[in-house]
C-alpha cells in the first residue's frame, strides 16, 4: 500500500525542490504527479507554452469525489522567489523546526499551503467525499500571476466546473476578501553612446530612464497626499503605489548608456481603473522620447506589458468567503495590498477568497517561516473542510 504522507512531510518534499521562478517546476510536478497517482488520482497538465517554447514548467490541477459541478478549489503555486543575496541562517531547502517556526524557502509563500492541499485532496479520494474538491497548482505567480490565467482556462474545459475558490496565500488563516489589482510594464529606453564628456551630443539611456522612475516617485507622493476613498481606507497602504524594483543597463562610466531596462508596477485600488496608470506612464514615456529625439532621432522608449492582475472585489454572499468563514470563525473584514490568482479565479466565474497559514510580512524574506501553530491551524481547517464534504 502507499503510504500516505502527513502534511509535515509534504511540507518538507515540496521544500526541497528549488523551485525559484526563472527555473523549472517540473521536478515538483513530476513528483506530486507521481504521489497523486500512487493514491488513485488522476491529474492533469498544463504546460507553459510561451512564445513556443519547450516546456520547462507546467501547472498540474486535479478532482476528486462525484463526478459533478460545485467543487471546493484548493489553490496555490509552486513558484518561489530567489534566495539569491538573503543571509539565511539555515538551508533554506531544507524545512528546520525551531523555537516553534519551520524555517525554509515556501514554508509561509506558499508550499506550506500547497503541502496542506495535497495532503486534503487524497485523504477527500480516500474518505469518499461527496461534494468533489478540486486542487490547483500553477507556475510564475511570483513574476505576475501569469502562469494562472491558462490554467484556468485549461480546467475549465478539462474538469467539471467548481463553484469556489479557496487561494492559500499567507492570511494568518483569516478570510482576506478583497486585494489590490496589479499592472507591469517592461520599460527600454534605448540612448545613443558617446564618450561622457560629450554629454550634450549623446542620449544617456539611464538618466532619461530616471526621469522615468522620478515619475513613479510624483505618483506616490500625490495619491500619498490626497484624501483616501472609502474603499482605499480598507487597504495598507490606502492608495495606489507604484514602483521600480529593478534596473539595468550602462556599459562603463565613462560612456553615456545606450540602454537602460526597468520595470513600472502598479497596485491599483479597487475602483480606480487601471488603465488610467497606464495611460499616463504612457504620456509621460512619449514626453520624455521626444526630449530624447530632440538630440537623437534615432533613440526611443519601447514598453512591453509584463502582467495584468484583476483586483479582487469583495463578493456579497460570497459561496467562497461564507464557506471560510463559517470554518474558522472568522467574522472580520480583511483587505490585502499583495495581488494573487483569487482574482483571477473569480474574473473567470468563481466565488473566491484567500486564507491561508502564516504571516505575509515572512514571505519573501531571508530565514522565511511560518508558525508551527499556523501551519496546524491549516492542518484543523483542512480537517474541517472535509467534514464539510462528506
Amino acid at each position: 500500500m502507499t503510504k500516505t504522507l502527513t502534511p509535515f512531510e509534504l511540507m518538507t518534499k515540496l521544500i526541497s525542490f528549488p523551485t525559484v521562478s526563472r527555473d523549472s517546476n517540473l521536478p515538483l510536478i513530476n513528483w506530486v504527479e507521481e504521489y497523486l497517482n500512487s493514491h488513485g488520482i488522476t491529474c492533469h497538465r498544463f504546460y507553459d507554452d510561451t512564445e513556443g517554447r519547450i516546456v520547462e514548467k507546467a501547472a498540474l490541477f486535479a478532482h476528486v469525489g462525484p463526478e459533478q459541478d460545485g467543487a471546493i478549489v484548493l489553490s496555490g503555486h509552486t513558484d518561489v522567489v530567489p534566495i539569491d543575496g538573503q543571509p539565511w541562517d539555515t538551508d533554506p531547502w531544507t524545512v528546520t523546526e525551531k523555537e516553534g517556526k519551520y524555517y525554509g524557502r515556501g514554508t509561509c509563500d506558499m508550499k506550506g499551503f500547497d503541502a496542506l492541499a495535497i495532503w486534503a485532496l487524497v485523504e477527500a479520494h480516500k474518505r469518499g467525499v461527496k461534494r468533489p474538491l478540486q486542487i490547483a497548482l500553477s507556475f510564475d505567480e511570483e513574476i505576475g500571476c501569469i502562469g494562472a490565467p491558462p490554467m484556468i482556462n485549461r480546467m475549465l474545459e478539462v474538469l467539471p466546473k467548481a463553484s469556489a475558490v479557496i487561494v492559500g496565500e499567507p492570511s494568518m488563516m483569516q478570510a482576506v476578501t478583497g486585494h489590490k489589482g496589479g499592472r507591469g510594464y517592461m520599460t527600454h529606453v534605448k540612448g545613443f553612446e558617446v564618450h561622457s564628456s560629450l554629454i550634450h551630443t549623446g542620449v544617456n539611456a539611464i538618466m532619461y530612464g530616471a526621469k522615468l522612475i522620478e515619475w513613479a516617485n510624483e505618483v506616490n507622493a500625490q495619491n500619498m497626499a490626497a484624501e483616501p476613498s472609502e474603499v482605499a481606507l480598507q487597504f495598507d497602504p490606502p492608495f495606489t503605489t507604484a514602483h521600480v524594483g529593478i534596473i539595468e543597463g550602462g556599459t562603463a562610466h565613462n560612456i553615456t548608456a545606450k540602454d537602460c531596462h526597468f520595470g513600472v508596477d502598479f497596485r491599483v485600488v479597487p475602483g480606480e481603473n487601471p488603465l488610467d496608470y497606464r495611460d499616463r506612464y504612457f504620456e509621460k514615456v512619449r514626453e520624455v522620447e521626444a526630449l530624447m529625439q530632440a538630440v537623437v532621432p534615432e533613440t526611443s522608449i519601447a514598453l512591453k506589458e509584463r502582467f495584468n492582475v484583476p483586483p479582487l472585489v469583495p463578493e456579497e454572499n460570497g459561496e467562497a468567503e461564507t464557506l471560510v468563514r463559517q470554518i474558522t470563525g472568522d467574522n472580520a473584514s480583511h483587505k490585502v495590498s499583495y495581488g494573487t490568482e483569487a482574482g483571477q479565479f473569480q474574473e473567470r466565474g468563481y466565488s473566491a477568497v484567500i486564507c491561508g497559514p502564516g504571516d505575509i510580512a515572512q514571505a519573501h524574506q531571508p530565514n522565511e517561516y511560518c508558525t508551527v501553530a499556523q501551519f496546524n491551524a491549516g492542518h484543523d481547517f483542512m480537517e474541517k473542510l472535509l467534514e464539510r464534504l462528506m
